[in-house]
């Protein structure tokens, strides 16, 4: 089987220079924000374009704590895009507040800003705007005109953008991205150093120093094992971007039909995502010839049982988009005897 992803070649790849770099942490005995978290908080921060980089535990993490050092808690509307991933909703609940879902652009499968407009209310505190599956979403700048706060949710999107135009990022390392560690793992990115400064303390239970607790938090840190491999494959980050844009690319070539997000230059695939009318049939036919495929994500946030007590109404564009979606194998340690694999039975498929 083509897989639709295999860490093992990424773990086993770079294996040797990790445990030389984990052998130097067991000996200082150092294992929490310590030289490696640091020296990856500095380094990311400047791969992103943004003057502050603050590791946490996890992409949801970095979505919580964005929201709660930009102020936004009880009684606060944050919009989010109906196509994402749950955590994009469930770190607005988390901090208090209410998230507002709207229908997405059926090209880019980004958040519509015409809907975004619409939902605005008064107690529109932030909208959360998700490069998803990669595809950097243009024009931010609107938003950032209506006068409200912009998270960009770039759990998906290592290096589809530099610099930030919204007010602070939020990054996943989950061990599928395009940088992906052991383990979970998550960075707020942002230029203003009172964010930075704040999120620090919400990492470490509200802490300003020890046992001095000013606000009330948990713990959100990320550990050095987890940073020290980040640290070892964050420079093979722009190369196997490009080996996944290469592969895109044939994959749209091998089946002029099948229907996928618009083209931006800057989409660094984290998913190649096709839109099948017929998905099992699909799915079926790509199985029968060796080729493993998923579905990310099978609902639209209006079709989450959890999240209903926030959908005022059904998300059309969105709810389409899940239940048509399929992703096909695009990592870069793909050999190029698979992604031939996959052009052949795309080009042999049906719609």
């Amino acid at each position: 089987m083509v897989p639709l992803i295999d860490l093992s070649r990424r773990l086993i790849s770079n294996s040797d220079s990790f445990h030389a770099v984990v052998q130097g942490i067991l000996t200082s005995g150092n294992v929490l924000l310590a030289q490696q978290t640091e020296m990856f908080e500095e380094s990311f921060a400047s791969f992103a374009g943004a003057r502050y980089g603050v590791a946490v535990s996890s992409g949801g993490s970095a979505l919580q704590l964005s929201l709660a050092a930009l102020g936004i808690g009880e009684g606060d509307e944050v919009i989010v895009p109906a196509m994402t991933a749950v955590p994009t909703a469930s770190a607005v609940c988390a901090v208090g507040a209410r998230p507002v879902i709207v229908d997405i652009n059926d090209e880019t499968a980004a958040i519509d800003f015409d809907q975004v407009e619409s939902a605005m209310t008064e107690r529109t505190r932030a909208v959360i705007v998700v490069h998803l599956y990669g595809r950097p979403v243009a024009n931010i700048e609107r938003l950032m005109n209506l006068g409200v706060k912009v998270v960009e949710d770039c759990a998906q999107s290592h290096g589809a953008t530099r610099g930030l135009t919204g007010s602070v990022g939020a990054y996943s390392f989950y061990p599928t991205k395009n940088l992906g560690g052991i383990g979970d793992g998550g960075m707020v990115v942002t230029d203003d150093p009172d964010v930075a400064d704040r999120v620090r303390r919400l990492r470490v239970h509200g802490q300003s120093e020890q046992y001095v607790h000013i606000e009330v938090s948990q713990n959100h840190r990320m550990s050095e094992i987890e940073a020290a491999w980040l640290n070892v494959v964050l420079p093979q980050l722009v190369s196997g971007n490009e080996r996944r844009r290469k592969i895109a690319e044939q994959y749209r070539l091998a089946n002029a039909s099948i229907q996928w997000q618009k083209y931006d230059a800057n989409h660094v695939y984290h998913l190649a995502v096709a839109r099948i009318s017929d998905r099992e049939a699909f799915r079926q036919q790509l199985f029968s010839r060796g080729i493993s495929t998923g579905v990310h994500y099978p609902l639209a946030l209006t079709q989450q049982p959890a999240l209903q007590p926030f959908v005022t109404g059904a998300c059309p564009v969105a709810e389409r988009w899940a239940s048509e979606c399929v992703s096909l194998p695009c990592f870069p340690e793909l050999t190029d005897d698979e992604v031939i694999e996959v052009c052949h039975a795309l080009a042999e498929s049906s719609q």
